[in-house]
């Protein structure tokens, strides 16, 4: 029985379904250094393992700017695990109560008359009432920049703040590299015209490619160390 089955299989001209091992290299991210240094390198068919996106979830990164289709799992916490909306009897968790400062008056015995609330009125139920800017705001905090506005974010990682403090520092400037060749070739210009760049530019034999004569006398500059 075994046999024939073989041989229907060598006459069958559907080719058998072979798995590709490259999902199951381990990836070598060298994008960003900081990133490298804390990448879980366990190949992903072993225990323990991490994914690409558990890995950047771990990091306090996405692995891609798009949603994923279908949806992300929601976690639930530990508050609202076990909690039925149907269940009368169920008792909720109280969030942290919004804590703000008023002025009140008080009168001479130091009881407090009323309170001095520098809430708007809104007789109409305006639900824009509260985006309003005028005048009347006088107690608003400014805002402080980007700066201010990464120092209070709570919950980020200490690679985040690493790729954050880094992308303040400018950019190293790298000078430009000249070869021999450019440097023979700028040579002969230099020694057959001199300064007139012009007539270098206009040269077809010894500028083939047609340089500008700009560009050209800022390859001689670069040369010279000017």
């Amino acid at each position: 029985m075994g046999r024939e089955l073989q041989k229907k299989k060598r006459r069958s001209n559907r080719q058998p379904v072979k798995q590709s091992n490259k999902t199951k290299r381990i990836l070598n991210p060298r994008g960003n250094n900081v990133i490298a240094k804390n990448w879980c390198r366990f190949p992903p068919f072993l225990d323990g393992a991490r994914a690409i996106t558990q890995n950047y979830r771990r990091l306090g990164l996405v692995a891609r700017l798009k949603a994923p289709a279908g949806g992300v799992e929601k976690k639930l916490s530990a508050a609202t695990v076990g909690i039925s909306k149907d269940d009368p009897f169920a008792i909720t968790s109280v969030g942290k109560a919004i804590v703000s400062e008023a002025k009140v008056e008080r009168d001479a015995d130091g009881k407090i008359v009323r309170v001095l609330g520098t809430t708007r009125s809104n007789p109409l139920n305006d639900p824009l009432n509260g985006l309003d800017s005028g005048s009347e705001d006088e107690n608003e905090d400014e805002w402080g920049g980007l700066a201010e506005r990464e120092a209070e974010e709570e919950g980020t990682t200490d690679v985040v703040r690493s790729l954050i403090e880094e992308s303040h520092n400018p950019a190293p400037k790298v000078a430009r590299y000249q070869s021999e060749g450019e440097r023979e070739w700028l040579g002969k210009l230099v020694e057959r015209y001199g300064d007139d760049y012009a007539a270098m530019a206009t040269d077809m034999r010894l500028n083939p490619m047609q340089q500008t004569a700009r560009d050209i006398g800022r390859r001689i500059k670069k040369m010279r160390g000017e």
